[in-house]
């Protein structure tokens, strides 16, 4: 018979560190092996993942032309309570969806589960077998607290889930974050349809703050970065400012293409290894080519990924004010340089923008703020002084309504087995 308080006492230690909000979260760990019991019958026979939403802190819009960025893990995550089952069949039950139920006795990619997580579940095992792994039948029932839309990576998370699911059933978690993040990535571009870069699955597995340099888009580079921004009386807070993302196809898909068209005038296929001086040099003759947009969003690139190798020094010797003013240089070039603040469709609708102006307002020359992810809509990223949380918060909500202002703690474990 389920014992909830057996199972209480070997969460409580185990996902300590993990959550602002220890206790709150064991219960909700509780309440999904409740529904997986409910689902898939009771059993001892269980394990429990987690999987961290991701914030990116330094980079916008580097990783698509091999940059460099900094990101960390966040304490809002997926969940999974997971069974290994005999066969090949996979089913997952996240709350709020349909049953998947996938059959991966053939892992070749499926027109008609192209965008839908079936894809990525599919995706994934087949990606582990082609690195030399086990990919066998498991059933699950997952629950997020990832934010969607909110530019925390939900679907980043899911792929990582299914990869960490898959390598403590099957492979004695022999795989680190970076290579379930590398298969992850494969399921979303080959399975799922969407030719997306590694940074969101690296920074959800990684845990903590972590520097992935992506000059090598096959072998990126990655270093763990151990800092805390509350050690230092800064809380890291989105602010979701009600921005529809619907439409802003175009517009992302604008910054990556006019920074290869820079790239390609150059003979090259991204910007990585170009310098500010030979665009410069040559900025008469791209304007002609490429227009100006193009030159200017090339040049946030060079500076950005300045800026990211700066703050994992200023992270390195644990200097918040100069991490703080590296985040507000990486605002200010995003919002000016590389116009990714908001739509051109939609000139009225600068909700980024205003609340990171109310956010400098309220916190009078301290703390930073930044684009959140893509831009153009949704969120924005704000390190908050202590002193000013209370106020920080009462201006947010009165101007993006009630719980607008999301409190994040970066967390130092990402895709991890809790027990």
């Amino acid at each position: 018979m389920f014992d909830e308080n057996k199972l209480r006492e070997r969460l409580i230690p185990a996902v300590s560190g993990m959550y602002a909000d220890t206790e709150a979260a064991v219960e909700r760990y509780i309440s999904a092996v409740r529904r997986f019991f409910s689902l898939y019958g009771e059993t001892d026979d269980f394990s429990v993942f987690s999987v961290a939403g991701r914030s990116e802190i330094c980079g916008n819009h580097t990783d698509h032309n091999h940059g460099q960025v900094v990101a960390a893990s966040i304490d809002l995550d997926i969940i999974a309570v997971a069974k290994k089952t005999i066969g090949t069949l996979i089913r997952v039950k996240s709350e709020g969806f349909d049953e998947d139920k996938v059959d991966i006795s053939s892992l070749e990619p499926v027109e008609s589960e192209k965008f839908r997580s079936s894809a990525l579940i599919r995706g994934v095992c087949d990606g582990i077998v082609k690195d030399g792994g086990t990919a066998g039948g498991f059933c699950a029932y997952t629950t997020s607290k990832i934010l969607k839309g909110s530019g925390l990576s939900s679907s980043a998370a899911f792929e990582d889930m299914i990869g960490t699911i898959e390598n403590h059933l099957y492979n004695g978690g022999k795989y680190d974050f970076t290579k379930i993040s590398m298969i992850s990535q494969y399921a979303e571009n080959r399975f799922f349809g969407k030719p997306c870069g590694l940074m969101d699955q690296i920074a959800c597995a990684a845990g903590g703050f972590v520097h992935i340099n992506f000059a090598d888009p096959k072998n990126p580079e990655t270093e763990r970065l151990d800092f805390s921004p509350e050690k230092y009386g800064y809380s890291l807070y989105i602010v979701n400012t009600g921005g529809s993302h619907a439409d802003l196809n175009d517009d992302y898909a604008s910054v990556p293409a006019e920074m290869k068209a820079v790239a390609r005038f150059f003979g090259r296929d991204v910007l990585c290894g170009l310098t500010k001086d030979e665009i410069i040099d040559r900025t008469g003759e791209l304007r002609k080519v490429v227009g100006d947009r193009a030159v200017l969003r090339a040049l946030h690139f060079i500076s950005e990924n300045e800026r990211v190798c700066r703050i994992s020094e200023y992270i390195a010797k644990g200097d918040i004010k100069g991490f703080l003013s590296v985040i507000n240089e990486s605002g200010r070039s995003s919002a000016t340089v590389l116009q990714n603040y908001y739509s051109t469709k939609a000139p009225s609708e600068q909700g980024i923008g205003l609340a990171c102006a109310i956010a400098e307002s309220v916190m009078e020359g301290d703390g930073a703020c930044r684009v959140h992810g893509g831009g153009f809509a949704g969120t924005a990223q704000v390190f908050v002084p202590a002193d000013k949380e209370e106020k920080f918060i009462r201006a947010m909500e009165c101007a993006f309504g009630k719980g607008s202002a999301v409190r994040l703690m970066v967390r130092p474990v990402g895709a991890v087995k809790v027990i």
